[in-house]
């Protein structure tokens, strides 16, 4: 059979993807630190909200430029719910393809096309519509993983061990589900209703929008929509078993959350909350959870070979927290939390997770102009300047950390640690900045370089401990 010379495209093409496949390495595990390697920066950097620290910092750009073009990708899936059930991960390499409004999974050799489908073969399709695109580090240990989450309550994950090539196909779904969401794509132009999926595990850091605050807090107003609606219908008809009155009289009778959070029947949980917070919440100038961390690791971890570099199990660090959440009584030297690095993970990650990171957003630009001063004293005096201007928890909890982490060096000739394999586990995760203009790679050398800095300089920044 002669192949056919053209393809017939439709008016709502699939974006253009024509990317180099990698080699997946689907053992490799993010056991130790890898070398940072600077993108190609060529292109004109465009502004966009960070929503997480490893979330890609290419811009979802307007307007773009629709093609048709099944050429795509060798990829790694899993999908890990179906309509909001849990299934088990499993890891398949598949031809990945995107559609108008699809993202298509076949399983084809690398040497064949998609134009040499037989026909009639239908692939494994996911479809966009309202779909939630979003890095993760929390749901794989393994590296570059981003998630689809469809309204229907799937959840897929995508990785490539190439950074370059998964960012690529990151940014173009994203730049698909913006334009469905947008009513481009959808007839009449509505919007449909995002159905997320009942997932107990915990979602990635975002960054604090005041936007969905104001949501959170008009939600009194759906109890105002359905007293109106239950007054209505109670007037058509005659309520004989008296139904309606009752559960009028129940809704209006019903605590707010505002209520119920202040008698203390529900509190907000540690991972996740503002610092400050969380310590005027415990009466402390240190989260609790920070402080336990810090005494468990230098009772027994001092010694651990990569300690901090190291990951720890998902499964058991995620039970870990979610102990701390439930306010449960912790005993970090009970024998379930054995492996060191459950712990250190668990400290990394509620920094991580931390709506405004410990360097707070105002401060970010600051702290990297001191950086660039040549000066070692005036580095030094600038950056101490900046850390006593810091709110009571957040210089505290640096304090704490920054004197704990220099005794980690104190050994590392046992923990092989040296001071830029610290910054370089720390920077990302200490401070990032509240909107990034595509400038990633850059804001990385400068996390690094401060936190480096302040690690070596700790006595003459921070000052004693005791003090």
């Amino acid at each position: 059979m002669q192949k056919p010379s053209a393809l017939v495209l439709p008016p709502h093409g699939a974006v253009a993807m024509r990317i180099k496949s990698s080699a997946a390495n689907s053992g490799e595990r993010l056991s130790q630190t890898k070398s940072m390697v600077i993108p190609d920066l060529d292109t004109p950097p465009k502004p966009m909200n960070r929503h997480r620290r490893n979330q890609s910092q290419h811009n979802v750009g307007q307007g773009l430029q629709l093609q048709v073009d099944l050429q795509g990708e060798y990829l790694h899936k899993a999908k890990i719910s179906d309509g909001g059930k849990k299934l088990r991960k499993n890891w398949t390499q598949s031809w990945v393809v995107l559609c108008s409004n699809e993202l298509h999974f076949y399983k084809e050799s690398k040497q064949e096309t998609l134009a040499n489908l037989k026909p009639g073969a239908k692939p494994d399709g996911v479809d966009l519509c309202d779909a939630v695109i979003e890095w993760t580090t929390e749901k794989s240990s393994r590296k570059n993983v981003f998630q689809i989450t469809t309204r229907s309550g799937d959840e897929f994950l995508l990785q490539s061990d190439d950074y370059a090539t998964i960012s690529k196909w990151h940014d173009a779904i994203k730049k698909t589900v913006d334009r469905l969401s947008s009513g481009d794509a959808r007839p009449g132009g509505g919007k449909a209703t995002i159905v997320r999926s009942n997932s107990t595990e915990c979602l990635p850091r975002r960054a604090y929008d005041s936007t969905k605050a104001k949501a959170k807090e008009s939600k009194p107003e759906n109890r105002r929509s359905l007293m109106f609606k239950l007054n209505y219908s109670a007037s058509d008809s005659a309520d004989k078993n008296g139904v309606k009155s009752r559960l009028k009289k129940f809704i209006s009778r019903r605590p707010s959350m505002k209520t119920l959070q202040e008698k203390g029947l529900i509190k907000d949980c540690v991972f996740g909350c503002h610092i400050l917070t969380l310590c005027q919440r415990e009466g402390t100038m240190v989260p609790r959870f920070v402080q336990l961390c810090v005494e468990e690791v230098e009772r027994r971890g001092l010694d651990a070979d990569g300690i901090y570099r190291v990951s720890g199990n998902l499964s058991t660090i995620q039970k870990l927290r979610f102990l701390v959440d439930q306010e449960e009584k912790l005993n970090l030297g009970d024998s379930q939390w054995e492996d060191i690095h459950v712990i250190t993970g668990a400290l990394k990650m509620f920094f991580r997770e931390l709506p405004e990171p410990l360097f707070p957003f105002r401060f970010f630009d600051l702290f990297v102009e001191a950086i660039k001063t040549k000066d070692q004293k005036q580095k030094v005096q600038a950056l101490k300047k900046l850390v006593h201007q810091l709110p009571k928890p957040n210089h505290n909890t640096m304090k704490l950390l920054f004197h704990h982490l220099q005794r980690v060096l104190t050994k590392s000739r046992q923990n092989l640690m040296s001071s830029q394999g610290v910054s370089i586990v720390f920077g990302p995760t200490l401070m990032w900045p509240e909107l990034d203009a595509g400038n990633m790679a850059f804001n990385m050398v400068y996390q690094n370089q401060i936190v480096e800095f302040m690690l070596l300089e700790c006595v003459e920044i921070f000052g004693p401990e005791n003090k």
